[in-house]
């Protein structure tokens, strides 16, 4: 063979092995890199798994803390619903008793019943016949009177000094009349309610206790 062919078929082979061996370089730096990329990763994520394990101890911890503070909030509000129920019973009844006959008078007069039945909460006075509202609320009362109907029965139920409604009969002879009457009133703290008995008028009442005056509260506003 030649020269002429010889040489260029040697530089050929030549070339061809060290483009063989260039890219098995190539190949084996880019092996190594994905290698030291992965063992990157590990690390990285190996120093987060501390992390993550720390915060969901304390989302753990922070849980149980709210549970804790929801139950003690429930019991809270029970207790507090059960002072409101306790600082809120008020309700009384009450008769004038055996007074026989009871006026008439040129003035009126606040009828004091004090054959006391029951005095939740201590808002009414037997001492003078007055109901004071110990909380600002929605009320109840109902009063009865009885009388011999030769004179006129004549009541006024009263919320500080304004008259409210009435019982009225007119003189119908020598026998006994009862009547009575009842209403719901917004109070404020503080507002006195009572029976007075007008002038000209008068009541009879004995063991059968036929004049009552009652109240309670409905609800608290």
């Amino acid at each position: 063979m030649s020269c002429t062919i010889l040489y260029p078929l040697l530089l050929l082979l030549f070339s061809c092995d060290c483009i063989a061996e260039v890219q098995q370089e190539e190949n084996e730096v880019q092996a190594e890199n994905e290698g030291t990329e992965h063992l990157n990763v590990k690390k990285r994520s190996a120093g987060f798994t501390p992390q993550i394990t720390g915060i969901q101890s304390e989302l753990a911890q922070l849980k149980s803390t709210v549970s804790s503070l929801k139950n003690r909030l429930q019991i809270t509000e029970e207790q507090l619903k059960q002072l409101r129920r306790n600082e809120y019973k008020v309700a009384f009844g009450a008769t004038l008793g055996s007074t026989d006959n009871f006026g008439p008078f040129n003035t009126p007069v606040t009828l004091v019943y004090n054959n006391v039945y029951v005095n939740e909460g201590r808002a009414y006075n037997p001492n003078t016949g007055i109901f004071t509202a110990p909380v600002k609320g929605a009320y109840f009362f109902s009063f009865s009177g009885h009388n011999r109907s030769s004179k006129v029965l004549n009541l006024g139920l009263f919320k500080n000094g304004e008259q409210m409604v009435i019982l009225f009969n007119h003189p119908l002879g020598n026998r006994y009349e009862s009547t009575a009457n009842s209403i719901s009133l917004t109070l404020e703290k503080g507002d006195n309610v009572y029976v007075r008995l007008r002038e000209t008028s008068w009541v009879f009442d004995n063991y059968s206790h036929h004049n009552s005056f009652v109240g309670h509260l409905l609800f608290p506003l």
